[in-house]
């Protein structure tokens, strides 16, 4: 027997796909769209596949083709203050947030999925490159290049238990054919990028018009003071382009942000290998595919969407993950999310809160 499912539809190819696939599977399928900002034109236009006028109509065709019921719901007011301006804060703290991890914990699988579940229905579909295992476990997609699982890492098992995620076993090439064999004009509609809220994709700019001019210095490990800036929040770790230092490195080597100490207003920069780091706190953990561990756990943790995997060794200390890297990770920046992965299936995830160099 079909379920009542709630199909969100971007107006893009994975999304209407996957609403096409729910529907061949036997379920009662109800397409949405979510309206996240109350000016769309004030959101990236272009056919990308977000949050666009345009996006909204290419859905509203797509369900028609589809044959399924279509709605819009209004989210603008929660995805402003749990995704936009939580973006704009965390910057300010001096950390890196991922505003897509956040919308799918905060709008898609928390706002919407509440208000399917009150409505009615049995799941929440959604084009995510991610798979479910029959013990319920998430897991990653067939096609590693598109892989989601890891900004779906933070959903809770509740959250997961009433997902459908119809894409995760097959490559995004053949999404694309199936999409032409069934008609949808999205089909070879270009993906999404960038920050779906920074029409320009202008991200320093866009959080000096938010945050203002904060001048401060950049400085090297020492102190002594290199260059400055206009706003600490412009930076994240790792970064090597668009320091404008005024005095250059002796031995003439590139210089990398190190460091972010929003207080004092102050950015550090240094060498390539002054950015690895071997140990990781993280807190605000969430578990799917284990029990919160009580011993260390050897598994391997992923630190930003689609980066590198690194085995580590896995421990809870006290309400805050311990994670210790087998070999050095760079660029690891606090307010990123570590993954913890057994093979292809999630473990669980915490947020970053402070790296330490390795020795």
């Amino acid at each position: 027997m079909g379920l009542r499912v709630l199909a969100a539809m971007s107006g893009g190819v994975d999304s209407a796909t996957a609403a096409a696939r729910a529907v061949d599977a036997g379920h009662e399928v109800t397409g949405v769209h979510l309206a996240l900002s109350s000016n769309p034109q004030s959101y990236r236009t272009g056919a990308r596949g977000c949050c666009t006028i345009e996006d909204a109509r290419d859905a509203r065709r797509a369900a028609d083709v589809i044959g399924i019921p279509f709605y819009v719901w209004d989210m603008a007011e929660r995805f402003a203050r749990d995704v936009v301006d939580d973006f704009v804060t965390e910057y300010a703290a001096g950390r890196t947030p991922n505003p897509c991890l956040r919308c799918n914990e905060k709008i898609k699988f928390e706002a919407v999925l509440d208000r399917a579940l009150a409505l009615g229905f049995d799941a929440v579909c959604t084009g995510h490159y991610a798979r479910i295992a029959d013990d319920g476990a998430l897991r990653r997609a067939v096609d590693p290049g598109k892989d989601q699982s890891y900004v779906l890492a933070v959903l809770n098992k509740d959250q997961i238990a009433h997902a459908m995620f119809p894409l995760g076993d097959t490559p995004k090439t053949l999404v694309r054919e199936e999409a032409h064999s069934r008609g949808l004009l999205v089909a070879d509609k270009p993906d999404s990028h960038d920050v779906c809220f920074i029409a320009d994709g202008d991200t320093r700019g866009f959080l000096a018009r938010k945050l203002g001019s904060e001048p401060g210095a950049i400085v090297d490990a020492d102190g002594t003071v290199l260059g400055s800036h206009e706003g600490a929040y412009g930076y994240t770790i790792g970064q090597r382009k668009g320091l404008h230092l005024d005095r250059p490195a002796p031995d003439g080597r590139p210089r990398y942000v190190l460091s972010i100490e929003p207080v004092s207003n102050t950015v550090t920069v240094g060498p390539a290998d002054a950015l690895g780091v071997r140990e990781i706190t993280a807190i605000r953990s969430v578990w799917t595919g284990c029990e919160p561990p009580t011993a260390p756990i050897e598994c391997a943790v992923q630190l930003r969407a689609h980066g590198e995997v690194h085995d580590c060794v896995a421990a809870m200390e006290g309400d805050s993950l311990r994670i210790d890297l087998r070999s050095p990770a760079r660029g690891v920046a606090p307010g990123q999310a570590a993954v913890l992965y057994a093979g292809d299936t999630v473990l669980g995830s915490a947020t970053i809160s402070a790296a330490r160099a390795a020795v």
